[in-house]
């Protein structure tokens, strides 16, 4: 029997409804679900024949499994009936318009996002994990041939948004990136949260990045990788049997990597304010995308309280000339994970920074995010709330 969220969706759609009927919202977190031949016409079989060897942080064989029964399932006129009625209860490789392009147009007609902003989901954990290797050259070659491949399926349709990853692993590396993603045609770039493993990613070796990214008017963002990155591994150790993640498996987050998931970005944002990189750099927009947002009212004081306490010593902190969480405001956007207080944060922080996000198609953004959502903001007003839907999104490319 379906639980009450499955029966509104289902009725929805049972209507020929779109999932948002009654405004403009912009989704600020979705994926595609990548399948094994995705990079295979961009890249030599050598380098083709490695990324399948880390297809998944997993088990490897078991997602070419799943993926190869969701063919099947995707082929089949019985399944694909439902494809509007379940738009939101179909997960990963299952979901429609998850590596299908075309189904994907089909699968925003059904949601009602005014547009999406697309990002990977195999490739951006693999290539963070490339890029604290020693290959730079193996890590640069898969990202371009991921980001070529990332831009193709969203071409399909202008309201999805691709996200080209840019590897911070060199600076001469990441520029080349950069220029080809722009060139291509990718609506936002993607760093690693993580620091780079040599440098910090305020160095001045990267302002030719930001530089490019503000004259092209796309944002940088960051996104949740690689859950075993965010902690110590010895945080396992607990002598307590293991617990499984959303899926059932090993291989995301749980409790305790949930209590780490901000530490990374935090990290990052403090050097691109501190360094200067958001003062030389006004237009430029940061998204710091599914890495929660319940820590940003904390870090915002603890910013300014930094600066309070360090201005009179360090000339970088003389050259701001606004205060620092002041920097957040006019630059960062964040998305709240729907199991938070968003409404209380949006309170604490202002009604600049959050967005809405489904996180289409992943298991985490749960079958019905927009209630969620509303739940928490409906005590705000009107204009409050069309930011968070809406137009905070669109400031990220200055709309």
């Amino acid at each position: 029997m379906l639980c009450r969220l499955e029966q509104v969706v289902s009725e929805m759609a049972s209507l020929n409804m779109p999932y948002v009927t009654d405004r403009v919202i912009h989704d600020a977190d979705a994926h595609v679900m990548e399948t094994p031949e995705w990079i295979e016409e961009y890249v030599t079989p050598e380098i083709q024949q490695f990324a399948l060897s880390k297809f998944d942080i997993g088990n490897v064989q078991a997602t070419l499994d799943e993926i190869e029964r969701s063919r099947q399932l995707h082929a089949d006129p019985e399944y694909r009936a439902s494809d509007e009625t379940d738009v939101m209860l179909r997960k990963n490789w299952r979901a429609t318009g998850a590596f299908i392009p075309e189904d994907r147009s089909a699968a925003l007609d059904y949601m009602g996002f005014a547009s999406q902003l697309v990002y990977p989901t195999v490739f951006n954990t693999m290539l963070e994990e490339l890029e604290h290797g020693d290959d730079p050259t193996l890590t640069y070659a898969i990202a371009s041939a991921a980001n070529r491949a990332h831009v193709a399926f969203c071409d399909v349709d202008p309201r999805l948004l691709g996200v080209a990853y840019i590897p911070m692993q060199t600076f001469d590396g990441a520029i080349a990136a950069t220029a080809e993603a722009i060139k291509v045609g990718a609506k936002a770039l993607l760093i690693p949260n993580r620091c780079p493993r040599h440098h910090a990613p305020s160095h001045v070796g990267f302002d030719p990045v930001w530089a490019m990214a503000q004259e092209a008017q796309i944002p940088v963002t960051m996104h949740v990788a690689t859950p075993e990155l965010v902690m110590p591994p010895q945080h396992r150790n607990n002598g307590l049997p293991a617990e499984p993640d959303f899926h059932g498996g090993g291989e995301n987050f749980r409790s305790v990597s949930y209590m780490a998931i901000s530490a990374a970005p935090l990290q990052a944002l403090s050097m691109l304010i501190f360094d200067g990189v958001l003062e030389r750099f006004p237009s430029l927009k940061i998204g710091v995308i599914e890495l929660g947002a319940v820590w940003v009212p904390g870090f915002m004081r603890q910013l300014d309280a930094a600066f309070t306490a360090f201005e009179r010593h360090e000339d970088r902190l003389k050259k701001l000339t606004l205060t620092p969480s002041d920097y957040v405001r006019r630059q960062v956007r964040v998305t709240p994970y729907p199991t938070e207080p968003t409404g209380w944060i949006i309170e604490q922080a202002g009604p600049e920074i959050c967005m809405f996000s489904s996180d289409f198609p992943h298991v985490e953004g749960g079958r019905n995010p927009l209630r969620r959502f509303d739940d928490e903001v409906g005590h705000l007003g009107a204009e409050i709330q069309d930011r968070f839907f809406r137009a905070n999104f669109e400031d990220m490319w200055a709309l």
